[in-house]
């Protein structure tokens, strides 16, 4: 289960659709030809969520969860996202963009909730226009994302002179909402109709340059 934080053990009772909640920021890594060339997700998961999978972590029990013991935890996140594309796009005019392997993937835990943050190159780099696109939220709707209206996402490297811009998706209307919410906890992929619905959920960041 827990496609959205990659967690193997996550079991057991959980709430309908969408079982786990992110808050998120996305920098986008450019290089000096004003080349879009890695995308770098940092989430912050929920507090229940990440009590839970941070179980059995400790293991030297010493209150504190320190990188060592946190790596595992990266390690299996980075294999279960894979399957779901890191919930992640990157396209060009339409056309999906296709990421490498992420690096610098680590978790942290600050006040009680889980952060997760992970770099992901672009196989090829995309040129910085109206064209480009990013995109993240969960097709299954199993992780429901938020992003601020401010600070949402950030452009680092050679394009000084580009501003990044987001645009959150439409609210669900109450009736969508509760069809989620009546689909049982054990089952992950939502009925086509309710997919639809949440390919609308992607929150996406383009690039506005001179």
């Amino acid at each position: 289960m827990a496609a959205g934080a990659g967690v193997a053990c996550l079991a057991g009772p959980v709430a309908a659709h969408p079982h786990v909640f992110a808050d998120g920021h996305v920098v986008l890594d450019v290089n000096a030809k004003h080349e879009l060339v890695a995308v770098t997700n940092i989430w912050k998961f929920d507090a229940p969520f990440s009590a839970l999978a941070v179980t059995g972590l400790d293991t030297n029990r010493d209150g504190k969860l320190q990188p060592a013991e946190l790596k595992p935890l990266a390690e299996t996140s980075m294999d279960s996202l894979k399957d779901y594309h890191f919930f992640t796009w990157a396209t060009d005019g339409g056309v999906d963009s296709q990421f490498s392997r992420p690096r610098n993937y680590t978790y942290r835990m600050v006040g009680g909730r889980l952060i997760l943050d992970f770099t992901m190159p672009l196989k090829a780099p995309l040129r910085l226009d109206k064209n480009l696109k990013v995109e993240v939220f969960d097709p299954e709707y199993f992780v429901a994302y938020s992003f601020p209206d401010r600070g949402a996402v950030e452009i680092k490297g050679g394009a000084a002179d580009c501003a990044a811009v987001y645009t959150p998706p439409k609210p669900l209307d109450a009736e969508m909402m509760a069809k989620l919410a009546a689909i049982p906890a054990e089952q992950h992929d939502l009925p086509s109709a309710l997919a639809d619905a949440a390919v609308g959920l992607a929150h996406i960041f383009t690039v506005d340059c001179p």
